[in-house]
């Protein structure tokens, strides 16, 4: 299993990409054109829900936190889109795409942990 995580705004900067590209986000990127990011797949059902990531609220204080909610919410989870990138990480190399500003304290990395598990 080969899971990559990028900021969106570092790959339309030129960072590479690994396998199939999976923007993970519940929300279309602030400031980022539909023309010029083109992912293969957007999966906005395995992204945080709106009132855990409202909570969330990107501060690095919470982030401990928030991973175990959100960890909750996918183990709780039957979306469809799970089920697809689950699937999709079992066949090949993926990039999870993310939108946050903050590299460190993001869902992306909630998600790659959990799906290396």
């Amino acid at each position: 299993m080969s899971i990559h995580i990028a900021k969106v705004h570092d790959v339309l900067k030129g960072e590479k990409t690994y396998g199939t590209t999976i923007l993970v986000d519940r929300l279309w990127p602030r400031g980022v054109k539909k023309d010029d990011l083109e992912p293969d797949v957007w999966l906005k059902g395995v992204a945080p829900t709106t009132e855990l990531r409202k909570w969330f609220g990107h501060d690095p204080a919470k982030f401990s936190e928030f991973s175990t909610r959100y960890t909750e919410e996918l183990n709780a989870s039957n979306d469809k889109d799970l089920e697809t990138l689950v699937d999709a990480t079992s066949r090949h190399p993926v990039t999870l795409l993310y939108g946050a500003a903050d590299r460190d304290h993001n869902h992306a990395i909630v998600l790659a942990k959990w799906l290396k598990k």
